[in-house]
């Protein structure tokens, strides 16, 4: 029996007496008296030996500093493995003691109610344990032991003297089970907790060197996956281990390796000893155990991530004051930076000096692999020069972010007396198919901050299997092959393979990237030197985005080697998509007080942010919605085709000698929707009178998009375009005149366009709805009278299937003839939606909206009839709250937003009331509608000359706004166009500005000089460190000039442009173009 066994296990409270020292020989003793005798000459003797080689006082006082640091940090760990052991020996009577009820020490039983106790496995554990020694005393002396041997010829002589772990066994502290992740697996987190008096002792004998370990302490959650499950014994086919954050460890080193504990070296041994670890059994590294043959190892040990976390680093408040003065006598500020984490991924921003509410705007990716159990911690330093301060830090469990998908907070800084960080962070769905990439690409470009790296629309993964036939090196000797992968300006190594030409890796690798369709992935295989090439290949990822579910999985010929070498790799591709539901309205506001977390829309979160966060519940049900705020911003355009003239003809006879006519029509384009107008037979100058309306939303660049054509039996021959842009139609609101058609000889087009203005006054609805009774168009159009904007967003209490089975639930949304469809949401009574639509009415008085929700639009689940004349009865025109649904259960219903715009018209004219005889009238009692001129930079009283007596020199594109973020004023110059001619080659343009008053001319800027271009781009910004107050004072006087020579006789001045920025919007910040004053002869 072994002597762990031998004595009879102590009961709690028990004490024990040491039995007297043994009497010992006289031999024995002088052999002690010796021994005393040469440790005290070993302490003296390096003290002889400094004053022997005249060597300086500092040099002893330096080894005794390293002594009894080393004796400290010794002792320290002494105490910690003592108090660890006691903990775990007496762990019922320590959590039960009042005075201890920390919730730090308390074992994760006693914290998570979803932790189980398993005292019965500790039992087993502790029973088996002289076993497992006996195991590992096997493993080290004849499995590892000459593995190390044969590595080096300097450890030829190693040998492992003694291998002891100890009475104390490992202990499992709780375990918790997740079966909600996947049916085909069973997933453990197990909190695992070991300080022992393990000792191994290791000897070199050729160095007369001598190492080892006495004491061991080990604390970490190993999380346990069991997949895949089978029908066969045993049931799992492989076991995979690892540990989701890295475990803590203090080691107690013994002989040389005392060394270790010298301070500074001890914090560095512990951490490669910790590299070493991450580098098998920490995320995204696991140890994969295969139970049963012909499993893809490689697809267990290195599966596709769960998701992509952006983090978005925006700005903190109230951060403590590090840098103090006169020793804290006066408060100074702090130079802040942040250091985020998940797993292994760390990413530090810039520091912002002398600022206790910096703003980062700083944006992150980070790949996770294990939800729930990933934590995002963010730890906010005071930068400086010797040791950064440290002011506080936050954890994220992202398992909440997975299922809120965005989460947009303040989160209150722990461990500091105040601070909170504002963070966004963005759940990132990997999706197998590539038509949604151009929408992510598109999505990415609009995304701005201050890293370099733009935000990635795809994740890549490489697994690197097995190569076979390659060239052999110089002496037919085999290689030690490894593999460079490099993709999106990222380069990753595999492990090396010693001395083979068929090497199996087995790794895999990740990158992200920007835009699949411009990368490739580019493979090197080397010998160990990095030197010599074995063979090399190159995967454009164009033939992953042809590839079934984005997926290769092949061999492949390597180049530049031997005829017969391959690779076998699978690479998978998968985009990356933030659902456009699941996008937060706006940034959750500052939180009010210590310890309130806000969630999107204002909401607190229903779950807890884990240990980083504090845990307030939501409330249960909102009482209104929370849309976008650019919910119903959307514009109405009505474009009036009217008639063409001079169009040429197309339809000639004999070979051109008999001239004929054509048959016009028109295809208009504008956001993706196309018209086309009848074809009027045989004419040139065709009159259409058609109407179309568009629901338009304001995009920068949008244009509308004309073309005729001339209608055959065969091809429809083209008669010209012209294209016109949004934005200047908006400016003008209402524009009747024609235009002149492009690419042909002859032609033009009479449009009426107008931007329609949207109110919410009722007194106008009936003048609108009497104007449309008067009008008469070819296609029988209607015009609105209104725009209705519905938001959906949620329902509640929704009755089961006739199966039982929660339903899946779509909304239709109806009004007259048109449709539109929510997304069907996943099993749910209470489905949240969150989706938008908008429609066109031609009379709210008579019209009703319906919503029908059904189960994957099959069986009905209940449904809503809403007339818009309720609509017209609530203030602003705006209806918000929950609805009940007929046809379904009593407490069912749906939230949903319902706001009407009156779409007024400058064509619409306004009537007296009878019997006001006040103002100076005509006889019909018609007063014309105001003509909209608050766009017109014509109108501004910035123009202190007469417009309509100064001949224009062209215009100019500018953005005026005020960041209310940056407290900045900036004015951007985009471009100019039908600049006038300074000399028979045109221009050589350049925009330069000062805003008055400035005396000594600090605000005066210029663009650079475009050669010989009449219609110059510039696209440049400029800003000014200005308070609101101080912008709306200035005055722009903006210069369009030609760059001419000293002695050249070429006009200067272009045109000229004045304007008070007390006249625009500031905060709108719009783009517009502005008519340039020519130089007076």
């Amino acid at each position: 029996m072994p002597a762990a066994f031998a004595e009879p296990s102590p009961g709690r409270g028990a004490t024990f007496m040491a039995p007297g020292p043994p009497s010992h020989p006289a031999g024995e003793r002088a052999i002690s008296v010796l021994w005393s005798f040469c440790k005290c000459l070993g302490a003296l003797l390096p003290v002889y030996l400094a004053g022997y080689y005249g060597c300086s006082v500092s040099v002893v006082l330096f080894g005794l500093m390293l002594y009894m640091g080393w004796k400290h940090g010794r002792q320290g760990k002494m105490i910690r493995l003592k108090s660890a052991m006691y903990l775990l020996e007496n762990e019922r009577e320590f959590t039960t003691e009042s005075v201890l009820r920390a919730k730090r020490d308390l074992p994760p039983w006693v914290n998570f109610p979803d932790v189980e106790k398993v005292e019965w496995v500790n039992k087993i554990i502790q029973q088996a344990w002289p076993f497992i020694g006996q195991y590992l005393e096997k493993l080290l002396v004849e499995t590892i032991a000459p593995a190390i041997r044969a590595s080096s010829i300097h450890l030829q002589t190693l040998s492992f003297t003694k291998v002891n772990i100890g009475d104390k066994a490992a202990k499992v502290m709780g375990v918790k089970a997740h079966t909600e992740q996947d049916s085909k697996q069973v997933m453990l987190d197990l909190y695992l907790s070991y300080a022992g008096d393990v000792e191994v002792n290791v000897e070199i004998k050729k160095y007369f060197c001598k190492a080892g370990v006495k004491g061991v302490q080990l604390y970490g959650k190993l999380r346990v996956i069991l997949e895949p499950l089978i029908g066969d014994l045993p049931l799992v086919g492989a076991i995979t281990m690892f540990f989701i954050r890295r475990p803590k460890l203090d080691i107690n080193w013994t002989g040389l390796t005392n060394l270790l504990d010298i301070p500074g070296l001890s914090t560095m041994s512990d951490t490669m000893i910790m590299d070493a670890i991450a580098s098998y059994l920490v995320l995204p590294n696991r140890l994969t155990v295969p139970l049963v043959p012909d499993l893809q190892i490689a697809q267990l040990r290195s599966p596709l991530p769960r998701g992509v976390v952006r983090i978005h680093l925006l700005e903190a408040e109230d951060l403590t004051a590090k840098d103090t003065i006169i020793k804290g006598l006066i408060d100074g500020k702090s130079d802040p930076y942040a250091v985020l984490r998940v797993g292994t991924q760390m990413f530090t921003s810039h520091h912002v000096d002398n600022n206790l509410n910096p703003q980062w705007r700083e944006m992150f990716e980070v790949i996770v692999h294990e939800v729930p159990g990933q934590e995002l911690e963010v730890e906010v330093f005071d930068k400086d020069p010797d040791q950064d301060d440290f002011l506080g830090r936050v954890k994220v469990d992202l398992d909440i972010v997975k299922k809120a998908r965005v989460v947009d907070d303040w989160f209150n800084l722990r461990d500091v007396p105040s601070g909170s960080v504002h963070l966004r962070l963005e759940w990132l769905s990997l999706l197998s198919s590539a038509e949604r990439l151009s929408e992510v690409i598109q999505k990415n470009q609009n995304l701005t901050s201050k890293t370099a790296e733009p935000p990635s629309a795809a994740i890549l993964a490489v697994y690197l299997d097995q190569a076979h036939d390659l060239p052999l090196r110089k002496g037919n000797k085999d290689p030690s092959p490894m593999v460079q992968i490099s993709a999106q300006d990222a380069t990753k190594e595999s492990k090396t393979c010693y001395g083979t030409n068929s090497p199996v890796w087995g790794d895999a690798f990740t990158f992200f990237i920007q835009d699949p369709s411009k990368q490739d992935i580019d493979i090197q295989v080397k010998d160990d030197d990095r030197a010599l090439s074995l063979g090399s290949l190159t995967v454009p990822l164009m033939r992953l985005l042809a590839s079934p579910e984005l997926t290769m999985d092949q061999w492949f010929q390597l180049e530049n080697s031997g005829p017969a070498s391959r690779i076998y790799i699978k690479t998978v591709l998968r985009i990356l998509w933030l659902s456009d539901d699941a996008t937060p309205t706006t940034p959750s506001p500052r939180p009010s007080g210590p310890g309130t977390q806000v969630g999107p829309g204002g909401l607190a979160p229903d779950l807890s942010l884990g240990p980083g966060g504090s845990a307030k519940p939501g409330p249960t049900r909102p009482q209104q919605t929370s849309p976008d705020p650019e919910f119903a911003t959307e514009g109405v355009l009505r474009i009036h085709l009217v008639e063409a003239q001079n169009l040429i003809a197309k339809d000639n006879f004999m070979g051109g000698m008999v001239k004929g006519k054509s048959d016009p029509y028109v295809k208009i384009r504008v956001a993706g929707i196309t018209y086309r107008s009848h074809t009027i037979k045989e004419n040139l100058n065709p009159v259409w009178n058609e109407l179309y309306e568009v629901i338009l939303t304001q995009l920068p660049g949008q244009e509308i998009q004309f073309e005729l054509f001339d209608k055959d039996i065969d091809q429809d021959d083209f008669l010209g375009r012209f294209k016109l842009n949004l934005r200047d139609i908006i400016s003008a609101q209402f524009t009747d005149t024609w235009y002149t058609l492009n690419d042909v000889k002859s032609g033009r087009v009479h449009l009426v366009l107008e931007w329609l203005s949207r109110v919410s006054d009722l007194s106008r609805l009936e003048q609108i709805l009497l104007y449309q009774e008067q009008q008469s168009y070819q296609n029988k159009v209607v015009p609105s009278a209104a725009a209705l904007f519905v938001y959906v967003e949620r329902a509640h209490g929704l009755p089961l299937k006739k199966s039982g089975k929660e339903p899946k639930v779509g909304a239709d949304v109806l009004l007259k003839n048109v449709s539109q469809r929510t997304k069907v949401c996943e099993r749910s009574t209470s489905p949240r939606w969150e989706e938008a639509f908008h429609y066109l009415v031609r009379d709210p008085t008579d019209e009703s909206l319906i919503v029908k929700l059904s189960h994957s639009w099959g069986q009905a689940l209940g449904s809503l009839t809403l007339p818009l004349r309720e609509v017209l009865m609530e203030p602003g025109l705006v209806l918000d709250r929950w609805f009940s649904l007929e046809g379904a259960l009593p407490e069912s219903q749906i939230l949903m937003r319902v706001t009407l715009r009156v779409l007024d018209t400058q064509l619409a004219v306004c009537r007296r009331a009878p019997g006001d005889a006040d103002g100076d009238v005509g006889g019909d009692g018609v007063i014309p509608r105001w003509v909209p001129s608050h766009l017109d930079i014509r109108q501004r009283s910035g123009f202190s000359m007469a417009y309509d007596n100064v001949s224009t020199a062209g215009q100019v594109k500018l953005t005026i706004g005020y960041s209310t973020e940056e407290n900045r004023l900036f004015i951007v110059v985009h471009s100019c166009r039908t600049l006038a001619a300074c000399s028979k080659d045109g221009a050589d343009p350049y925009v330069s500005f000062v805003l008055l008053p400035d005396k000594k001319a600090t605000t005066k800027r210029r663009t650079a000089t475009k050669k010989r271009d009449l219609n110059p781009e510039f696209n440049e910004r400029f800003d000014f460190d200005f308070t609101l107050e101080e912008s709306i004072q200035r005055r722009l006087d903006l210069s369009v000039k030609n760059s001419v020579s000293f002695m050249s006789r070429e006009r200067e001045l272009i045109g000229k442009l004045q304007l008070d920025l007390d006249q625009i919007d500031l905060k709108a910040s719009v783009a517009q173009w502005y008519d340039l004053i020519a130089e007076p002869n």
